[in-house]
């Protein structure tokens, strides 16, 4: 098989939620002397960026993305070991989590998942995160950007919490703030300070490389 032929497949592997096939498809890109960057950003992630627009037009449902996303990753098990040290890429470094006393994290994972795949270093900080943790790692890690969700309204107040903790600190303009959820609205970011509300994963992630490019 020819390079795009197999770029093609790696595509598709993870479109189609082969995570076995995937590893096959990989291992013979690279037995054909292929780059492994290539096969990474043309092939895995271009997968993973279709299977995206698929769950925005509501084809694709949050338990495909999670499949998509496990052959992406063994995709990139294979792959990634092989990438060149002068082709690794920089990438733009954020923190996420749910907010301090809510649980419910499947909207968070598919944001991460379609962040990671845009090309974002993604720290998850899991769910029911303390508010100050947010400002703290995302210090400690040099972070360019702080994502925050919550599905409850009892727990809403903990972004614009984060926030107030990030201008009492004098660092409030490094780093962009990003939220969502279904409590949270674009108003409601508005009043919070907050630098942009996404409505779901793909948003999230056009979102975020609008606000960083800046």
């Amino acid at each position: 098989m020819t390079k795009e032929e197999l770029i093609k497949k790696l595509s598709d592997d993870v479109f189609y939620m082969e995570d076995e096939e995937v590893e096959k498809t990989a291992q013979r890109y690279l037995d054909e002397g292929y780059p492994a960057i290539d096969g990474i950003m043309e092939g895995l992630i271009d997968g993973m960026n279709r299977a995206g627009k698929l769950y925005e037009e509501e084809e694709y449902f949050i338990t495909d993305i999670l499949l998509c996303s496990d052959a992406l990753n063994a995709g990139l098990d294979v792959l990634k070991p092989h990438v060149k040290d002068d082709q690794k890429v920089e990438r733009i470094k954020g923190v996420i989590g749910v907010v301090e006393g809510d649980t419910h994290d499947i909207g968070k994972n598919l944001v991460k998942i379609m962040l990671e795949a845009g090309g974002f270093e993604m720290i998850d900080l899991g769910k029911d995160v303390k508010l100050e943790r947010f400002v703290e790692v995302a210090q400690k890690e040099n972070a360019k950007f702080i994502c925050m969700s919550t599905l409850m309204t009892t727990t809403m107040d903990g972004m614009k919490k984060v926030i107030d903790m990030l201008v009492d600190k004098g660092i409030r303009d490094e780093f962009k703030v990003m939220v969502g959820g279904g409590a949270v609205s674009s108003q409601f970011a508005k009043e919070i300070g907050a630098d942009g509300y996404s409505e779901n994963a793909v948003e999230a992630v056009e979102l975020a490389k609008r606000l960083l490019a800046k």
